[in-house]
């Protein structure tokens, strides 16, 4: 993961992601298209094993982990001081998916992959680390049970947007941006008072039920 990683390969990582993307495509995240990338970014193809010893699964982490941090940047640049709360989460979920625009299909098969049963955890850890990165941004400072409820209405908020936004084919995902903008309506209505565990319970994500709903609305994506 991009916090992890060896100074002395930042570039060596980033180089390989940035080649890797156009290919992943036609030939998906494979060991073939890690090889290809390093050749294209001017690298002998070991450099592929040694910048991501974790193959595939470590190489679809870290472009998470970039785009995590692009979308924070940009935060960061705007000017959101005078916007409300949910406003913050608004922009949030919509530059993280802005920052991935020009690589759909990859994103598409990054989820297939980490919705394999063995992967899993990996795609939870993943989405975890998306929204809590969203809500530190935007000022979250709960330490109560809260902080868990937000981190799990947010992950289903940004979880279904995304999926929206695979099949949507609107004028610049507008389509998308409308789904967004009631998704928040209906269910980013953060409880201001400690939750009871039984009902926080069903916004916590479950491994295999997250895998499951995504591997679902990939096929159906697939089919139409």
């Amino acid at each position: 993961m991009a916090e992890t990683t060896p100074e002395y390969l930042v570039r060596e990582r980033q180089l390989i992601l940035e080649a890797a993307l156009p290919h992943v495509p036609f030939d998906g995240w494979s060991q073939a298209t890690l090889r290809l990338a390093a050749k294209e970014a001017g690298f002998d193809v070991n450099m592929a094993a040694l910048a991501f010893p974790g193959g595939m699964t470590e190489i679809v982490e870290y472009w998470s982990a970039t785009a995590d941090a692009a979308m924070v940047a940009r935060y960061g640049e705007a000017d959101t001081d005078s916007m409300r709360f949910r406003d913050r989460i608004t922009f949030l979920v919509r530059a993280r998916i802005e920052v991935v625009v020009d690589h759909r299909e990859a994103v598409r098969r990054a989820m297939t992959h980490v919705t394999r049963p063995s992967k899993a955890q990996t795609g939870v850890r993943g989405l975890y680390r998306t929204v809590d990165d969203m809500w530190c941004a935007a000022g979250d400072t709960s330490t109560d049970f809260s902080f868990y409820t937000k981190r799990g209405t947010l992950a289903a908020v940004y979880a279904s947007t995304l999926l929206y936004w695979l099949d949507d084919a609107s004028e610049e995902s507008a389509a998308t941006w409308a789904f967004l903008d009631r998704r928040i309506a209906g269910v980013m209505r953060i409880p201001q008072k400690r939750a009871k565990l039984k009902g926080a319970a069903g916004y916590v994500p479950d491994p295999k039920r997250f895998a499951r709903m995504l591997s679902e609305r990939l096929r159906e994506g697939r089919a139409r």
